[in-house]
């Protein structure tokens, strides 16, 4: 039986034989807790005597009746699939049934505001979900209209694509929503959001000259906190800079942003009614990074509007293409038309760290990935999909030209508007305008796997001054690709308190090596930057002359993108045990106090922690650990009051603390014994410090439910479970292991954070005995589990603090073992491993 998995050749032979026209949905949201009713009519044109399936998930189907005739439902549905036959050249089939609400934020989630009691839905239909709210051929080249009917409580808002309609009252506490049906689109960003949503309104006019209408909804209890005024204003600049750009008018009748409860991802680019994570809603204090992210999700899901919903992907391939375009986009609208002007420099600190790591595992694939089936794509939601095919994407935008490369895609849209298209068909419209031939340049960067490192490679006289300069690019040895990159050099010098910039070229780098003769003659720097400026997506090399000036002075380099560039640069060389742990940790420890980008300080304090835990020999790690959480609390002291660095090096020496005297430090900041000027306990902060406390056994279940009671909301019951979790004895682990495995009641906001705290580092010694556990649920959580929570529960759950030989040989033999197992689940436990071998061989380098 296919269970929920559908293959791109059954995508493909259902293609052949299947158009679509139209859907007419109705659903019933008034049934109660569990259920809803979802009456599907579909409208489609087929080879006539033909065969196929249409796709459902569904508790009980009532009724299958195709054109006029009666089908059984326990004869043709099965698993997730209603079998078609006999089909005529127009059909129209009807399918009545109850489908389930879901607590994972897959299909249509039902959340309980604990705060008071009302409920609230949302739809989250990425990747194969439409079909757990109504029958439906779930593929995204079969494209049709959806037209909505929506029956709910009276006083609920409710929301779909379509502007909202006045709803038609019963005089029973319920009304119906008849919306207008949508242009041609893609079951995948349909959306429905419905419950007592707090709203408020605004419009723009479209280049077009249409007024378009906007909205902004948030939960009751958390409306107080939602900046609805500051995100029109990005919408806004969104709107002018994109519309601008691509030449195209925005597409769809009116655009809503919804702050919806325990949401998987960042945000979802439903058409016209986007749905946002409520990390996004901010009661706390939080970083210029959060701040930061929060305005390039909003452009990434408004870029999606033209690149990926006005035009959309064949098949699941092409996902890279929607995400990356977005990615890319929302990065330099952001750079370009807001506020936060150095975008590019976030984009280097935190996407290319993620790209960089992703491209480095066992399941690194091509850019443009092999996707056989929803569990392929299921997991290539990752760095490659988003971050490196981002940074590609940057350097075609400036291999053919910025305008031109504008240009393209505006006459993309204008060719494929409400179609389907594949990589050639944009590389079509970039040739056109550029007149670069672009095929030779796809194959290099986009068709196959792997990341170069470039390296320089620098010969001086007895005066120190060059003789010979030249970069070395090297592949590894599975993916062997050497690829062009356009790239500058730059030269830094001490001088006084500054690492100053001196000397700066940029040429084209191709081959093995590549000689750079207008660099002799110079004298040699005391730090050489390849890669200045970021044009290219490679790993740099510093020399060792290079890696000890940035240790002492990497602080003092103005330019923040330089800086950025620098930290990767020694991030790479101790993750590929060509550096040791135990430097990185200096370098970070001298330098970090300086660093005045966010995004920059968030992402280097979390390679700190791990440098801590898991890099460093075992025989220094305690010592480390200790040292590395005392250097933060002096960083937080010293900091400027109320900045964003306090905030962050607080947090960071809470997560980082080691010792009973650390966590005892901890428990006065939290108890306000400790003060910092600036420096608010606020909800969210008191939780942070609770967590840590509870990682090193200062507080008890009973202290946490305490807290729970005080803030009894989502986010306190978040907050509450990883705590419980980081309790440092056997019987916490214990608990919280069976509330995750022995029973699936829990949400998936739940579930992610639970297990987040279950591996808390401060609780190493305790993983051991769960080890064995581990790998004997793997098969059967991937069996029983949606994919949503089956990969929090194999990724989240897995022992990696051990970080030793045992871990390593225990997940090797589970491969070794299970080698028929779903290669999705098989690539997760991947990488698993992946990053234990990696944590060994940096540990041996650092053990030298």
């Amino acid at each position: 039986m296919p269970g929920e998995n559908l293959t791109r050749i059954e995508a493909q032979e259902r293609r052949a034989i299947v158009d679509t026209q139209s859907y007419e949905i109705a659903l019933d949201l008034t049934k109660g807790a569990e259920v809803f009713g979802s009456r599907t009519v579909v409208r489609f044109t087929a080879t006539p005597g033909a065969e196929t399936f249409i796709d459902l998930i569904a508790r009980d189907v009532r009724e299958i009746t195709l054109n006029g005739r009666s089908i059984d439902p326990a004869v043709a549905f099965a698993d997730s699939r209603v079998v078609l036959d006999s089909l005529a050249a127009e059909n129209e089939l009807v399918i009545d049934a109850d489908c389930l609400y879901t607590n994972t934020g897959e299909g249509l989630h039902r959340f309980v505001d604990p705060v008071d009691g009302e409920v609230y839905l949302y739809s989250q239909f990425e990747v194969p979900d439409s079909r757990r709210v109504f029958a439906v051929f779930e593929q995204p080249d079969l494209k049709a209209t959806f037209q909505f009917t929506v029956t709910a409580s009276e006083p609920w808002k409710v929301v779909s694509n379509s502007p909202t309609p006045e709803p038609k009252k019963h005089g029973d506490g319920s009304a119906t929503w008849t919306f207008e049906a949508t242009p041609r689109i893609s079951s995948y960003i349909t959306a429905l959001i419905a419950g007592p949503y707090e709203a408020t309104f605004s419009e723009l006019t479209s280049a077009s000259g249409r007024v378009i209408p906007l909205g902004v909804y948030g939960r009751k209890s958390l409306w107080q906190f939602l900046d609805a005024d500051y995100i029109f204003d990005k919408t806004r600049q969104g709107f002018s800079y994109f519309e601008g750009k691509f030449d195209y008018a925005y597409p769809f009748a009116k655009y809503d942003q919804l702050f919806v409860p325990e949401f998987n991802a960042g945000a979802m680019e439903n058409a016209g009614a986007v749905t946002f994570t409520e990390a996004y809603v901010f009661r706390s204090k939080v970083t210029d990074a959060v701040k930061e992210r929060r305005v390039v999700t909003i452009l990434h899901e408004l870029a999606h509007m033209w690149f990926g919903d006005l035009v959309t992907m064949k098949w699941w391939n092409g996902l890279w293409l929607n995400e990356s375009f977005a990615e890319w986009a929302s990065t330099i609208a952001t750079a370009e038309a807001t506020e936060w002007t150095e975008a590019w420099t976030t984009f280097n600190a935190m996407e290319k760290t993620w790209a960089y790591r992703q491209d480095q595992l066992p399941s690194t694939h091509p850019v443009v990935a092999q996707i056989n089936d929803l569990e392929d794509v299921q997991v290539n939601f990752d760095g490659i999909t988003y971050a490196k095919g981002g940074s590609v994407l940057k350097q075609l935008a400036a291999w053919v030209g910025i305008d031109e490369f504008f240009a393209g895609v505006a006459a993309y849209f204008k060719k494929h508007e409400w179609s389907n298209t594949e990589l050639s068909d944009l590389l079509t419209e970039l040739e056109t305008t550029s007149g670069r031939e672009l095929s030779t340049w796809s194959k290099k960067w986009l068709e196959t796997a792997g990341v170069n490192t470039l390296s320089p490679e620098i010969a001086t006289d007895a005066d120190g001054v060059i003789t010979r300069f030249a970069i070395v690019q090297t592949a590894p040895a599975d993916y062997p690709t050497i690829r062009p990159h356009r790239l500058g050099v730059g030269f830094y010098d001490v001088k006084g308190s500054a690492l100053v910039r001196v000397h700066h070229v940029e040429l084209d780098v191709d081959g093995d090596l590549t000689e750079v003769p207008q660099l002799k003659g110079i004298a040699r720097p005391d730090l050489v930057l390849l890669n200045d400026e970021d044009l290219a997506y490679a790993k740099i090399r510093l020399d060792e002359r290079s890696l000890t000036t940035a240790i002492d002075h990497l602080g003092d380099i103005s330019d923040p993108l330089a800086r950025s560039l620098v930290w990767g640069a020694a991030w790479d060389q101790t993750r590929d045990a060509e550096a040791s742990a135990s430097d990185y940790v200096d370098l970070v420890l001298r330098n970090i106090g300086a660093e005045t980008e966010s995004t920059t300080v968030r992402t280097t304090l979390g390679q700190l922690q791990l440098a801590a835990n898991a890099y460093v020999a075992p025989e220094k790690r305690s010592a480390t650990r200790e040292r590395v959480a005392g250097a933060l609390w002096e960083l937080a002291q010293a900091a400027e009051a109320g900045s964003d660095s306090q905030l962050q090096f607080v947090t960071a020496f809470a997560t980082a603390a080691a010792t009973p005297a650390q966590w005892e430090q901890v428990r006065a900041v939290r108890d306000r014994e400790v003060s910092f000027d600036g420096l608010e306990i606020d909800t969210d902060l008191s939780w942070q410090l609770l967590v840590s406390l509870a990682a090193g056994g200062l507080v008890s279940s009973a202290d946490i439910d305490g807290a729970l009671a005080a803030d009894n909301t989502a986010k306190g019951g978040e907050f509450a479970a990883q705590a419980k979790a980081s309790l440092p004895d056997a019987d916490a682990k214990a608990a919280a292991w069976s509330s995750l495995i022995d029973s699936d009641d829990l949400p998936n906001t739940i579930v992610r954070t639970t297990a987040l705290g279950f591996v808390h580092p401060a609780g190493v010694d305790l993983l051991g005995a769960f080890v064995e556990s581990y790998f004997s649920m793997l098969l059967p959580i991937w069996e029983a589990r949606s994919y949503q929570i089956a990969q929090y529960l194999i990724v989240g759950l897995y022992p990696a603090p051990l970080a030793n030989l045992a871990l390593r040989d225990a997940t090797r033999a589970w491969l070794e073992g299970n080698r028929e197992a779903a290669p999705a689940l098989r690539r997760l436990v991947a990488e698993n491993l992946a990053g234990v071998e990696r944590a060994l061989a940096v540990q041996e380098r650092d053990a030298q």
